[in-house]
């Protein structure tokens, strides 16, 4: 069924007439309609019934609002925030702070707390200062190889230097090698090692140099205190003494032993001055008695003893 909604005369209008129809109902609420018109009429058009509104209304838009006001007030704040820690970290276009970034690498000025592992290739001090290295409880350097693993460590504690490697060594400014350690052998380059101790030197085990040489003016002393004292050399050992006296004593036997060299006393006077005295036997010639000879060389020599000298006796000796 179709409803009509308006109907134009035909006395009084000019040209064609047209009528609107307008259905009650169709497609729910939507409504068709018909409008007759006149070529130079004007008609006002029905008002619509239903009017439908596009946009975010009530507690939506309340919402939406909201939410937004939030995030201009989040952005707000982080702005702040960042201003506020560039302005407290020292941030510049050429670092952080007293750190500043450079061809060479980092420059750090003042005093530096590191409260993680350092990792770097290179580090010094300015041309004008010295480098401090200081911790609390210790300073440890490590030295690491391309797996990862320590090849080298310096520990220096509050009580003891600890160095952990294959070999330490110490040179001088010229690149000469003044003291080495290894497993082996702990080898001094330094043209003069000197003890000032009082107690001197300790050693161990044996001690092998060229030379031992007290300090001017002073006494050396070589002294085992519960053990024995050896001196050894392949091609001979020498004792000198410039200005004073050699001794050496001993509370039991001093031996003096050539194999196949000579016994040699040279000086302008020998004396044996503790030597026993012998008691008056019974007369006739007694065995196991001997008597020193020497030769005109000062070659020492032994005679069988007899009532007189038999040194001329065994003289050939001396030939």
């Amino acid at each position: 069924m179709r409803t009509w909604c308006g109907q134009g005369s035909s006395s009084g209008m000019k040209g064609t007439a047209g009528t609107l129809p307008c259905p009650a109902a169709e497609r729910g609420h939507q409504r068709e309609q018909y409008l007759t018109t006149t070529p130079g009429t004007s008609l006002e058009r029905p008002k619509n019934e239903y009017i439908y509104k596009i946009g975010i209304y009530g507690w939506r838009k309340r919402c939406l609002y909201l939410f937004v006001l939030l995030l201009l007030i989040i952005l707000v704040v982080n702005f702040s925030l960042t201003i506020w820690i560039l302005k407290v970290m020292w941030f510049s276009p050429t670092g952080m702070g007293h750190l500043r970034v450079t061809k060479e690498g980092l420059r750090l000025e003042g005093e530096s707390e590191f409260l993680f592992p350092l990792y770097a290739k290179e580090i010094h001090s300015r041309v004008d200062s010295s480098l401090l290295l200081q911790s609390t409880h210790n300073v440890t350097v490590n030295a690491r190889n391309s797996n990862g693993e320590v090849t080298g460590r310096l520990n220096v504690g509050p009580k003891m230097v600890e160095f952990h490697s294959q070999q330490f060594q110490i040179n001088s400014k010229d690149g000469k090698p003044l003291f080495t350690v290894d497993e082996n052998e702990v080898v001094i380059g330094t043209d003069k090692l000197r003890v000032t101790g009082p107690e001197g030197a300790l050693f161990e085990h044996s001690v092998e140099t060229p030379l031992v040489k007290a300090e001017a003016f002073k006494q050396l002393r070589l002294e085992s205190p519960t053990r024995s004292l050896s001196m050894d050399a392949p091609r001979g050992i020498n004792i000198k003494a410039q200005a004073g006296n050699i001794e050496a004593l001993s509370q039991m036997d001093i031996k003096l032993h050539s194999s196949d060299g000579v016994l040699l006393l040279d000086a302008e006077t020998v004396r044996l001055p503790k030597l026993p005295e012998g008691a008056r036997g019974g007369s006739g010639i007694s065995q196991g008695l001997y008597e020193i000879c020497v030769c005109p060389d000062g070659k020492l020599y032994l005679s069988v003893a007899g009532v007189g000298s038999t040194c001329q006796e065994y003289s050939r000796v001396c030939q």
